[in-house]
């Protein structure tokens, strides 16, 4: 198992400059990818290659590039260009949003995501890999057939012609998915305890083009918070839970509610989104239950943190991304370190 760096993306509390030393820091110590993320904020393309410049072997990924955001073609070439900035280093990870942010933000109907995401992946493959780029899908069509349009080929030679691309998926339909056309899944709230039923889906994706989940790269990000007291540790996680399984989305359509009650936690996601909802937030982060923030992160002493690792890498993680709840960029250099430590300890690391 190796290990990654989920950073997110910029906030009211975190600065580009904090960001780029916590990747440098990752880079210094050997881990084998730092990943951006985009919402209706900082992009990831931008923050992703302003790092690749700065740091000499880690890998860079985006979790996510929104699938609305852009097109496939425009995704292709910054795809492609960030791979050539940082030398071939570069790992496209792609996820349709939600309804609110793809329909509100970008203005794009979320109706079919798993049917436009397909067709997109194709094309962004079509596209890197210096191919004609004709395609006739329900949801896109190139070159568009009643105008001047011609097929195109990427008009510069990439350091590769496959470039790994990831799928963010939380849904048994999306992890399939993900097992067939993607090289790697970027989940979210993985349990070891739980992830059997999800790999199953990935598993299935896998048999439908021959092969076996060998080879893919199954990437949690996980939260840690490196201390004594396990209750203390988690309770600067769970505003995190509670704004996802609460408010990340609404009543009828939260991804990550929906997981919590595959997970077993049903009745207290229904409770913590009611809360949420209201506007009770803080309330709602109080009803998330100990045993799901235990679970789904990586809390307490070096020891502690590195059991739990051998149950992620038991569990099929083959990247253990984490997400650092720390309140300074002093405090996550030295979470950096304990987690490579505790790899170290666990015995499970590459």
């Amino acid at each position: 198992m190796r290990l990654g760096l989920s950073l997110g993306y910029q906030t009211a509390w975190s600065t580009p400059a904090d960001h780029l030393a916590l990747a440098q820091e990752a880079d210094r110590l050997g881990y084998s990818v730092v990943w951006a993320a985009e919402a209706y904020g900082s992009d990831s393309p931008s923050m992703l290659a302003w790092m690749a410049g700065q740091t000499e072997r880690i890998d860079v990924g985006a979790a996510v590039m929104q699938i609305p955001a852009r097109t496939p073609a425009a995704t292709a070439m910054t795809a492609a260009t960030i791979d050539a900035l940082s030398g071939g280093r570069f790992r496209l990870g792609l996820g349709v949003s939600g309804p609110q942010v793809s329909e509100g933000w970008h203005g794009v109907r979320f109706a079919k995501p798993l049917a436009r995401t397909r067709e997109f992946v194709d094309i962004v493959k079509l596209a890197v890999a210096r191919k004609e780029v004709a395609y006739q899908g329900e949801h896109y069509t190139l070159p568009l057939p009643d105008g001047p349009g011609k097929a195109l080929r990427l008009g510069f030679h990439p350091p590769r012609e496959h470039i790994p691309i990831y799928l963010a998926a939380v849904g048994p339909k999306n992890l399939e998915l993900a097992g067939e056309i993607a090289d790697g899944w970027l989940a979210v709230f993985y349990a070891p305890e739980f992830a059997e039923e999800q790999l199953a889906s990935v598993r299935a994706g896998r048999a439908k083009i021959g092969k076996e989940l060998a080879g893919f790269d199954v990437v949690p990000s996980v939260p840690v918070v490196i201390g004594d007291d396990v209750a203390s540790c988690a309770e600067l996680v769970r505003w995190y839970a509670a704004l996802y399984v609460g408010g990340m989305g609404s009543r009828e359509q939260n991804f990550y509610n929906q997981l919590a009650t595959r997970m077993g936690y049903g009745d207290a996601a229904r409770e913590v989104q009611d809360l949420y909802l209201a506007k009770r937030q803080r309330d709602a982060a109080a009803a998330v239950p100990m045993e799901f923030i235990d679970r789904t992160s990586l809390l307490g002493p070096k020891e502690r943190v590195a059991e739990r690792m051998r149950e992620y890498a038991a569990a099929g993680v083959t990247t253990l991304s984490v997400s650092l709840f720390v309140a300074d960029r002093d405090s996550g250099v030295q979470t950096l370190r304990t987690v490579a430590e505790a790899l170290d300890l666990s015995g499970v690391g590459e």
